[in-house]
């Protein structure tokens, strides 16, 4: 088995308005997420569950976390085959699905980068490298779903 990595930040709550979690509507989903050294995400519930839209909610915080392992894994492997990227922006989606009971999942992301390479004659090797990419990114490797590619190198 290879290494092992451990990874821990904190969450608190910032939404207490006065009487807790007395009523539905009687408090604020606002949190932040902390990490020693490292800037403050402002953090809430998507609005569609009273969350404020004005801050990440954990749903695209998620979609986030598959964009740029992938991303991180494709530029790994383009500067190991000698391809030079000079923009990479991706344009993610998701899909969640709720459940009856309230709960839900998310059924498929696709990934939508564009990228620039300097080397134009070898863009069906660039575009191969999604692959691949896919397959080491450890996000991508711990859900049950799709994650689906529509990138295009130029």
């Amino acid at each position: 088995m290879g290494k092992s990595h451990f990874y821990q930040l904190t969450v608190t709550w910032t939404g207490n308005q006065g009487t807790g979690t007395s009523g539905y509507r009687a408090y604020s989903r606002d949190h932040i997420i902390e990490a020693p050294g490292k800037p403050i995400i402002p953090g809430s519930a998507d609005p569609s569950f009273r969350g404020d839209p004005s801050r990440y909610n954990p749903e695209e915080q998620f979609l986030a976390s598959l964009s740029s392992c992938h991303m991180l894994w494709y530029l790994h492997l383009c500067s190991d085959a000698k391809i030079t990227v000079v923009s990479y922006k991706d344009q993610a989606e998701g899909k969640m699905e709720e459940t009856a009971d309230g709960g839900g999942r998310f059924t498929e992301v696709i990934l939508k980068p564009v990228i620039q390479i300097l080397q134009k004659d070898r863009l069906d090797e660039a575009r191969h490298l999604h692959e691949r990419a896919n397959a080491l990114c450890f996000i991508a490797n711990s859900v049950n779903f799709p994650v689906l590619h529509e990138g295009r190198v130029l």
